[in-house]
C-alpha cells in the first residue's frame, strides 16, 4: 500500500473547483466547491465568474481534502493538475495553484488532459483499466468516443461531436422547456414520467453514409425545440415529460449505439462511459442492456466521479507517477484546447532546481 503513489489532483476546467488525493487506485478524498448556483442566473457558465469562484475556493478545498485523507502536504509524490480543454482563466487559476503546491513543497508536477482524466477515473471504482480500453465521453463541452491503449500516453479520438455536445443539447432544451438550468438532472428527472416513444425525434448522423462514430445533436436540439414552438402557437400545452423523454431517448440511443458499434469494430469487449451525462440513468440503463446484448464488459463510475472533480485528475497523476512518465516543467501553461491525443503535457524544464530552502521555510 505505502509503495502506491499518493497524488494530489486539481481540476478548475469549468465550474467546479475539484481537488481529489488518491494512493494508486485508491481514492482517499474527493473534495468539491461548484460555482454552479452563480450561474444559474445566467443560464449557462460565465467564464469570468468560474475563474474568481475558482480563486477562492481554491486553498480551503486543497486543505479539506488533505483533511479528509489524512496525510499531509509533504507525503504527497506528486500534484496533478487539468491543463485542458477547458475555460482558459478557469484553467489557469488551477494550473498556478498547482505549480505554487508542487514548488513550495518540492514534488513533480504533471499537466494532464481533463479528457483522459474522465476515463482514468475508473480505476478507483472498477481497478486498473483493461488495455486498451473503450471510452464514451459525454459532457457539456463534448462527447468523444476515445480508444486508449496506454492512459498515459496513447489516446486516439475514434469520433467526436461536430456541433452541439449532448450536454450542451440538454441544456438548451431545459431552457426551452422553461426548466432551469442546468438541463441534464431536471430532463432526466421529468422523462421518468414520460413515454420515450410519444415523440419521433431525429437520430443525428446515423444514416449509411454518415461518419460512424461522430455525433450531431444540433439537428435533434432543433426539432425539438420547433416541435415545442408549433405546440404553443397552437394555444396546445407542451406534454413536458413526454418531450423530456423523447428527447433523452434520441440522445442515448445514437450514444450506446455508436459506442457499441466501435467496441465490435474494433475488436474491444470493455466499454467505459464517463463525463457529467454518464449521470443520466436512461444512458446508464440502455447502455447496460445493448452491451450485455453483444457481449461487452460496461464499466461506469458512480455518479460523483462522472461530473468534473479532482480525483479524476489524481488518478491519471498517479498513473503517470506509477509509470515513470516525465513531470510537467515550471513553465507549463495551461491550453484551453489541448487535444485528446496528449494525456499529459511534459515539460522542457525539470524539477532538479527546486529551492530546499522554500520547502523548508513554507512547510515547517
Amino acid at each position: 500500500m505505502a509503495d502506491e503513489p499518493l497524488v494530489l489532483g486539481i481540476e478548475t476546467s469549468c465550474d467546479e473547483t475539484g481537488v481529489g488525493i488518491v494512493r494508486g487506485t485508491t481514492l482517499l478524498a474527493d473534495a468539491v466547491a461548484s460555482s454552479v448556483d452563480e450561474h444559474a442566473r445566467f443560464g449557462g457558465v460565465v467564464p469570468e465568474v468560474a475563474s474568481r469562484a475558482h480563486l477562492e475556493a481554491m486553498v480551503p478545498t486543497i486543505e479539506r481534502a488533505l483533511k479528509d485523507a489524512g496525510v499531509s502536504a509533504q507525503d504527497l509524490d506528486g500534484v496533478a493538475v487539468t491543463a485542458g480543454p477547458g475555460l482558459a482563466g478557469a484553467l489557469l487559476v488551477g494550473v498556478s495553484a498547482a505549480k505554487a503546491y508542487a514548488y513550495a513543497l518540492g514534488k513533480p508536477l504533471y499537466g494532464v488532459n481533463h479528457l483522459a482524466s474522465h476515463i482514468c477515473v475508473d480505476q478507483l471504482e472498477h481497478g486498473p483499466l483493461p488495455e486498451p480500453t473503450m471510452a464514451l465521453l459525454v459532457s457539456g463541452g463534448h462527447s468523444s468516443l476515445l480508444l486508449s491503449s496506454d492512459i498515459t500516453s496513447d489516446v486516439r479520438p475514434l469520433g467526436a461531436t461536430i456541433d452541439d455536445a449532448a450536454g450542451e443539447a440538454f441544456d438548451k432544451i431545459a431552457r426551452v422547456l422553461n426548466l432551469g438550468f442546468p438541463g441534464g438532472p431536471v430532463i432526466d428527472r421529468y422523462a421518468k414520467e414520460g413515454d420515450p416513444r410519444a415523440i419521433a425525434f431525429p437520430r443525428g448522423l446515423t444514416g449509411p453514409r454518415d461518419p460512424a462514430y461522430d455525433f450531431s445533436f444540433s439537428g435533434l436540439k432543433t426539432a425539438v425545440a420547433r416541435w415545442i414552438e408549433a405546440k404553443r402557437a397552437a394555444g396546445e400545452e407542451v406534454p413536458v415529460r413526454d418531450v423530456s423523454a423523447s428527447f433523452q431517448e434520441a440522445v442515448v440511443d445514437v450514444l450506446t449505439r455508436k459506442a457499441v458499434r466501435a467496441c465490435r469494430d474494433e475488436g474491444v469487449d470493455h466499454l467505459m462511459i464517463g463525463g457529467g451525462v454518464a449521470a443520466n440513468s436512461r444512458l446508464r440503463a440502455l447502455a447496460a442492456e445493448r452491451c450485455e446484448a453483444a457481449g461487452i464488459q460496461l464499466r461506469v463510475p458512480r455518479m460523483k466521479l462522472c461530473t468534473d472533480n479532482g480525483a479524476m485528475v489524481a488518478a491519471l497523476g498517479a498513473e503517470m507517477v506509477a509509470r515513470g512518465r516525465t513531470p510537467s516543467g515550471w513553465d507549463l501553461s495551461a491550453d484551453s484546447s489541448l487535444p485528446v491525443t496528449d494525456p499529459h503535457v511534459p515539460g522542457t524544464h525539470h524539477h532538479d532546481h527546486v529551492h530546499e530552502v522554500s520547502k523548508e521555510n513554507l512547510y515547517s
